[in-house]
């Protein structure tokens, strides 16, 4: 009956002794979860050890270490299981003490949902604060406030309604968008399982009302396919399976999968759970994926939707807690674990420490003990993740110090950045005006004739239209057929197209990652000359990386307007199209690093204009982009 159910992973949290272990002992004593010699030691445990007189100590049934009993405190996490009649429930009691955070951070690493305990008495406590800031950080969507002990103040309504608004107005600073709250008495249940007639004022519903309701399934469903393989599986020459579990997303027989490391593209031929083949898999099942195939995966590879590709770079930047009682420093090396996947890393750079206070960004040149930082991560070798917030699982990873072995980190990642050695890394970038510097001796001449001035004059500001997709999308078709419109119209417009800028400024550039930074580079070198002339500049460039299209938005829109257009043609199209035969020589394996086939094109999250071509006609997505131009004040004749 049970495997029918929904489950639903919830953790509780908050200051020392708000009653969390007890919240817990009475959700399992009231769903009817104890078992018979659970409860004969409970009732036995708290005679003797108890703190509740001749009542039931219900904390007891979660605090299992002797050093709990003893203190009266939580210490390590503790999971508990239960079950109703339409869903089933782990539950992890994470300590409440600040030196026991990153077992509170570990247990949120895994939960769906919060329950964050206030004891009515204190109210907001730093404590309160500081997990309700790790829960958002975690990537929990859903919080239910319990103002617990409301008894110890003769369940005042005025108290409950100041501590919420004492806590909206913290909650308002984290992304956090499910805020409920319930005044509560744990330790005799009131507002716990049944309502409470001590609090008639209460509106709302009790604690376990509000974890049926909450759906979390919805919001996995849209998930892309991810897959960390865990293990190699080849008990005979007939059979290769690969092993491990589908952190998110769906996969079915037939489905084609991308092999991050290499881009390689197979299909699915099977899936096994056990010794049962399955049509289909979903997340959070462990199965055996078998290919067509013959590619070279192994333990630490990621299999992921062929479409929805992962980030893959040596570089990264990240949220990280910190666990140990030395300080984290700039320089300092460890092992990262992503899943299954074990590199070396170095900090590059410790970009700010979060004030869990003010969640404000303050400067700092170690993290402490529980300090949570922002850091630049550069690794041994390219790793394949995403960002936390989009992929809980394969955005979020461990540092582990070599010497010792313990984990002394957890880091949620926020983006990609450029590999190492290419043009936009700080190392390739140039340095600032000091000495030893080659360039410091040049200074930008201003022109006479301000881009103001050549605006009145055209009738149009000056700006760059970003296309980007993959090849063979119809970028630079669509680029041009803009250009003839402005052209129409008497503006000043010009085609960058990428294969133009490829016979003669970029002649010398392969296709390697690098290579392709150092393109992008300098084709939006060229783009920011042609604007200070005032012309609209319709770049035609694949541009495959988040990180270069993200350097060249930051550095062209501190000058002029900047639209990123994503025509997004899908990879089969692409190919069937091939007006150059690109796609059918990588196939063969003639090109190497071709975006699609054997390098992944990352596709924008947030495009100021997104186009389908393979749908729309060619009239129709030019005047999209043509709109844009004219909302953004860039045409002032239309």
């Amino acid at each position: 009956m049970n495997t029918e159910k929904a489950l639903l992973r919830f953790l509780t949290c908050g200051s020392v002794d708000d009653g969390k272990s007890t919240l817990i002992g009475r959700l399992l004593y009231d769903t009817a979860s104890i078992y018979d010699d659970q409860l004969t030691r409970l009732t036995q445990d708290s005679k003797r050890i108890g703190t509740q007189r001749d009542g039931l100590d219900f904390a007891l049934l979660v605090d299992g270490l002797e050093a709990e009993r003893e203190q009266g405190i939580t210490i390590d996490v503790a999971y508990r299981y239960f079950s109703t009649d339409t869903r089933k429930f782990i539950i992890a009691d994470a300590p409440g003490h600040e030196q026991y955070t990153r077992n509170m951070a570990t247990a949120a690493s895994v939960c769906d949902v919060a329950v964050i305990l206030i004891d009515a008495r204190f109210g907001v406590q730093t404590q309160t604060r500081r997990h309700s800031f790790i829960c958002a950080l975690m990537g929990i969507q859903h919080v239910i406030v319990a103002v617990n002990k409301m008894d110890a103040v003769q369940f005042d309504q005025a108290v409950y309604k100041q501590i919420q608004q004492d806590y909206l107005a913290l909650i308002g600073q984290l992304d956090i968008p499910d805020v409920r709250f319930v005044p509560m008495c744990a330790l005799t249940g009131d507002n716990v399982v049944h309502p409470s007639e001590q609090m008639p004022w209460f509106r709302g519903q009790p604690l376990l009302h509000y974890l049926h309701g909450i759906d979390v399934q919805q919001a996995r469903a849209g998930e892309h396919f991810r897959f960390p393989v865990q293990r190699v599986s080849r008990p005979s020459a007939s059979f290769r399976g690969y092993q491990g579990r589908i952190t998110s997303g769906s996969i079915q027989v037939g489905d084609s999968i991308r092999l991050m490391s290499t881009g390689a593209v197979s299909r699915i031929t099977d899936i096994r759970l056990g010794e049962q083949s399955l049509s289909q898999a979903q997340a959070p099942q462990s199965v055996t994926l078998c290919i067509a195939d013959a590619l070279d995966v192994s333990r630490g590879d990621l299999l992921v939707d062929k479409q929805h590709l992962s980030q893959l770079s040596d570089r990264l930047r990240a949220r990280v807690l910190w666990f140990a009682a030395r300080p984290l420093e700039p320089g300092a090396q460890f092992t990262l674990q992503f899943l299954t996947k074990q590199t070396r890393a170095r900090v590059e750079r410790l970009h700010h420490q979060i004030d869990v206070n003010s969640f404000a960004e303050v400067p700092a040149v170690m993290l402490s003990c529980n300090d949570i930082g922002v850091v630049d991560l550069r690794c041994a070798e390219s790793v394949a993740f995403d960002d936390y917030v989009s992929h809980r699982e394969t955005g979020a990873f461990l540092l582990v110090d070599n010497t010792t072995g313990q984990t002394v980190a957890a880091g949620m990642v926020q983006r990609a950045l450029p590999r190492a050695g290419s043009a936009s890394t700080p190392a390739a970038a140039g340095q600032s005006d000091v000495e030893g510097n080659p360039n410091a001796n040049i200074r930008w001449h201003v022109p006479s004739v301000t881009s103001h001035e050549r605006a009145a004059v055209r009738g149009h500001r000056p700006c760059v239209v970003w296309f980007t997709g993959l090849s063979g999308s119809g970028k630079s078709t669509l680029a041009h057929a803009l250009d003839r419109r402005l052209f129409d119209m008497g503006c000043q417009s010009f085609v960058l197209d990428g294969d133009n800028l490829r016979h003669g400024l970029n002649k010398d550039l392969g296709f390697t990652p690098e290579s392709r930074s150092e393109n992008v580079r300098r084709t939006a070198e060229v783009a920011k000359l042609l604007t200070d002339a005032g012309i609209i500049v319709n770049a035609a460039i694949i541009s495959p990386f988040t990180e270069d299209r993200a350097t060249v938005r930051a550095h062209l829109s501190e000058a002029v307007d900047f639209l990123e257009v994503f025509v997004d043609t899908p990879l089969e199209e692409c190919e069937r199209r091939d007006p150059k035969n690109l796609y059918k020589r990588a196939r063969a394996g003639e090109i190497a690093n071709f975006t699609g086939i054997s390098s992944p094109y990352e596709t924008p999250v947030a495009p100021d204009v997104h186009l389908y071509p393979a749908k729309d006609s060619i009239e129709d997505c030019v005047e999209q982009v043509f709109q844009a131009l004219v909302n953004r004040g860039i045409l002032t004749q239309t």
